[in-house]
């Protein structure tokens, strides 16, 4: 006899008393209506898919922690990074990013690397890749791109041709594009790559002090790549290798980790420095903003349903807190809205509320109400508006952030005029060893190939431009001319 609490039930709780056979009129009658349980059970079959993500639709994740290893107070009053020693929960969520949900690990591609901090003034979310810089400056042509890096309208097939024609025309996107085509761009695991919080953000300490400061997670497993034929081979092998090596990995106890490092900047540099330090597509040079290493951030624990914690977890980079917030970056300033925007679409506007997104070391008090799928007390019978007279969760302008100065005419600003698009990608050429020159000269003439030869010629410049050598390389792959400009 099966026990009362094994008994299958319903949605709502009432007990099955047949799985395996429908409700029908005689034995081969048709199915009736009557049978709630098959209904239930068909209707939910049907909406088991939510839409997958736009970009990073392919992920895996884990739980962990972060370690605070250095004294940060001189410049963020951040509650979770405020001693030597503290440790928060974190989740982070890897993935690829241009590629669909059943796509391979090993596609040549950027790899997102988003983190959640479960702090004890809220949730706190770093959202970046394993590359320190992007594609482009501006968000307005970021639906653009990631059209190009999926599938032709007309044919349903990928398309160097879109691509390439885009790059042609956006060589704001050549450091980006370079770090792509190296070996970076198909890292062996997500274990042995690098995350980057890529923007500027700010850090503001208990003097109303502010800093500007860049994320950079140093993977303690070290660098490793396929190169182009051994990414090939393993998709075909396993196209599921670094979702199932992430797993693996941490089930048999060998957690990985990552050296958590900033760059720190004080505010009035960025007013004076040679280059726009809120620019998407640079670096800050190492040498005037060392790395400084403040904390370690481990990876110990899997998910135990990879839908309701994997699949459903929902980053933005606009989840900041008291000692935290943002830089005038236009990409950054895009994402704010779209991030939480494309959660409400794809999750619904509570999926704050799922445990994996929900703070797990704070309290949720606000006047949000209802929604689709609110499954909480909804704030029960305590008023639903502020300001009154009758309790509730008040503002406290302690927490309010220090003024940031904003001087400028409101106008569509050319993000071209006085940016240097190609010193910075030369440069990452030329620090290559020649075995990599080789194989990125190799990737960029197999892909660009398949474009047409008016983009070819159009895309070339661009390369020459950066580095004479690049450029020049790649032009003779093509079996083309080079023009003569460049380093």
């Amino acid at each position: 006899m099966t026990d009362k609490t094994d008994t299958m039930t319903t949605a709502s709780g009432a007990p099955v008393s047949d799985n395996q056979n429908s409700l029908t009129a005689g034995p081969r009658g048709p199915v009736l209506m009557q049978d709630f349980h098959l209904i239930e059970k068909l209707a939910h079959f049907n909406r088991e898919r939510i839409p997958e993500r736009v970009v990073h639709a392919k992920g895996a994740g884990a739980y962990g922690t972060l370690k605070v290893t250095q004294d940060v107070t001189p410049w963020t009053k951040a509650a979770f990074l405020s001693q030597v020693g503290k440790e928060s929960e974190v989740f982070l969520r890897f993935s690829t990013v241009g590629g669909e949900k059943g796509s391979a690990d090993a596609e040549r591609d950027p790899r997102g690397f988003a983190l959640k901090i479960y702090t004890e003034e809220g949730n706190y979310d770093i959202v970046g890749n394993n590359t320190p810089v992007f594609f482009l400056r501006d968000p307005l042509k970021f639906p653009d791109f990631i059209h190009t890096q999926k599938r032709n309208p007309a044919t349903n097939c990928k398309d160097a041709n879109m691509v390439w024609d885009f790059w042609s025309q956006s060589p704001e996107a050549m450091h980006q594009v370079t770090i792509l085509f190296s070996d970076r761009g198909t890292p062996r695991s997500y274990r042995h790559m690098n995350g980057y919080g890529s923007h500027a953000f700010s850090w503001i300490n208990a003097a109303d002090e502010r800093f500007w400061v860049k994320y950079h997670f140093k993977t303690k497993q070290g660098i490793q790549n396929f190169t182009a034929e051994e990414a090939q081979k393993i998709a075909g092998i396993d196209p599921d290798h670094a979702t199932r090596d992430l797993y693996a990995s941490i089930e048999e106890g060998d957690f990985p980790a990552w050296r958590v490092c900033v760059q720190i900047m004080p505010e009035a540099d960025a007013e004076t420095y040679g280059i726009n330090l809120f620019d998407l597509t640079k670096v800050w040079p190492h040498s005037d903003y060392p790395l400084i290493e403040i904390g370690e951030l481990v990876l110990n624990r899997n998910p135990e349903n990879y839908y309701a914690e994997v699949e459903q977890a929902a980053f933005t980079p606009a989840n900041v807190v008291p000692g935290i917030g943002f830089s005038p970056d236009k990409m950054l300033q895009g994402r704010l809205f779209a991030y939480a925007d494309a959660h409400r679409y794809r999750l619904g506007v509570n999926h704050t509320a799922l445990p994996v997104n929900c703070p797990h070391a704070a309290k949720v008090q606000n006047y949000q109400r209802d929604g689709a799928m609110r499954f909480d007390g909804n704030g029960g019978s305590g008023p639903n508006y502020q300001p009154n007279t009758v309790g509730g969760p008040v503002d406290n302008a302690a927490h309010a952030e220090p003024p940031l100065k904003i001087v400028g005419d409101a106008d569509r600003y050319s993000h071209r005029d006085g940016n240097d698009d190609y010193t910075q990608a030369g440069n990452l050429y030329r620090l290559m060893p020649a075995d990599q020159q080789n194989r990125l000269i190799a990737n960029i003439v197999g892909h660009i190939k398949s474009a047409s030869a008016e983009i070819q010629a159009r895309m070339v410049p661009h390369f020459v431009a950066a580095d004479k050598d690049y450029g020049g390389r790649i032009a003779e792959g093509l079996g083309i001319s080079a023009p003569d400009v460049g380093k």
